[in-house]
C-alpha cells in the first residue's frame, strides 16, 4: 500500500495516454447471446437493425494473455489504467449521447481517449476518478459518444457496509408502470463475464469474494444493473429511440438477491432505478428519447 503522505495525484501528473482505435464487424452474434441471457423470446436485433443502448459493451472486446492479469483477474497494465500502486477499481457510472444508433452488420470504429482525471477524498480515503471517452463511428460518421466514470483507490480500505449473508427476501413492490424482476444467480454472472471478457473474480469466485474482498457472496456486475434499467425502457417503449442516457452505480447487489428494475416515463424520457429489499436505489438512470 502506498504511504498515506503520497497523494494519488502525484502518480498521474505526467500520465497522458494517447487515444487508441479499435474495430469491430458488429456481428449479430453477441446480440443474440445477450438476448438469450435476458430470456428474451428472440434476438433484440438482427443484421441491419439498430443496436439497443449500451449493448456496444458486447463488442470491441479485448482478450489479454493470461499472464497479463493480476491476482484479482483485472489487467495489471493497460493504456487507461492509472499508474497508482496496489490499484483497486470500481465502475461508478457513465453517459451516452446517441446521434444515430450503431447498426448490426456494419463495421464500426471506436476511438478511446482519456477524459478527466480528478482526485477526491471519500469516507474511505483518497480516490481517483478517471473518465474514459469513447467515440463510435460507422461509415465515417460519429454515431455515438460514451463516457465511463471509473473510481480507483490505492490499497484496500475497510470497504462499504455490506450484509453479512445473502437474504432472499423479495424485492420491493414496483412504484412505476415499467418494471422487471430478476434474481441474478452464479450461472447468469458467469455467462455475462464470458460475454464481456471480464475476468474479475468477484463475479465468479465465491471464496475470493468472502476472504479477500469482504463481500457476502458473488457481486452482480454493475453494467448489468445499467443494462437492466435500459432494457426496461426498451421493452416498454420499443418505438421510442433513446437519444441520451446517464446512469450511476451506487451500491452493489449480490447473487441470490431479488432485484427490481423499474422506470417512470415522462413526456421526453424516463427515470429508472434498480432496487432490492436492502436499498431503493442500487443504481439509477435517466434516458431522453429522440
Amino acid at each position: 500500500m502506498q504511504p498515506a503522505t503520497t497523494p494519488l495525484s502525484s502518480y498521474v501528473e505526467t500520465w497522458h495516454p494517447e487515444a487508441v482505435t479499435a474495430h469491430d464487424p458488429m456481428d449479430p452474434g453477441p446480440t443474440a447471446a445477450i438476448s438469450a441471457l435476458l430470456d428474451l423470446p428472440e434476438p433484440a436485433a438482427q443484421a441491419g437493425d439498430p443496436l439497443p443502448p449500451l449493448w456496444q459493451w458486447f463488442h470491441f472486446l479485448h482478450w489479454p494473455a493470461q499472464h497479463e492479469l493480476g491476482p484479482d483477474g483485472h489487467l495489471r497494465d493497460a493504456r487507461f489504467l492509472p499508474p497508482i500502486p496496489d490499484r483497486q477499481r470500481m465502475f461508478a457510472g457513465g453517459r451516452c449521447e446517441i446521434t444515430e444508433p450503431l447498426r448490426l452488420g456494419e463495421p464500426a470504429e471506436r476511438v478511446s481517449s482519456l477524459g478527466a482525471v480528478t482526485p477526491k477524498h471519500g469516507r474511505s480515503g483518497e480516490l481517483l476518478f478517471v473518465t474514459e471517452r469513447q467515440e463510435f463511428r460507422q461509415a465515417g460518421q460519429v454515431c455515438m459518444v460514451e463516457e465511463q466514470d471509473i473510481v480507483y483507490r490505492s490499497g484496500r480500505s475497510a470497504g462499504g457496509q455490506h450484509p453479512a449473508t445473502i437474504d432472499d427476501r423479495p424485492a420491493p413492490d414496483p412504484e412505476g408502470p415499467w418494471h422487471l424482476g430478476i434474481r441474478p444467480d452464479p450461472t447468469l454472472l458467469f455467462r455475462l463475464s464470458a460475454l464481456t471478457a471480464n475476468a474479475h473474480r468477484i463475479h465468479y469466485d465465491a471464496p475470493y469474494c468472502h476472504d479477500t474482498e469482504g463481500y457476502p457472496g458473488l457481486v452482480v456486475h454493475g453494467p448489468l444493473l445499467a443494462l437492466l434499467m435500459l432494457d426496461v425502457a426498451r421493452r416498454n417503449a420499443p418505438e421510442r429511440r433513446v437519444r441520451s442516457l446517464s446512469f450511476r452505480l451506487r451500491r452493489p447487489v449480490f447473487a441470490g438477491e431479488h432485484l427490481l428494475a423499474e422506470g417512470v416515463p415522462s413526456g421526453t424520457g424516463a427515470q429508472l432505478r434498480t432496487a432490492t429489499h436492502r436499498d431503493a436505489q442500487h443504481a439509477t438512470a435517466e434516458v431522453t428519447f429522440a
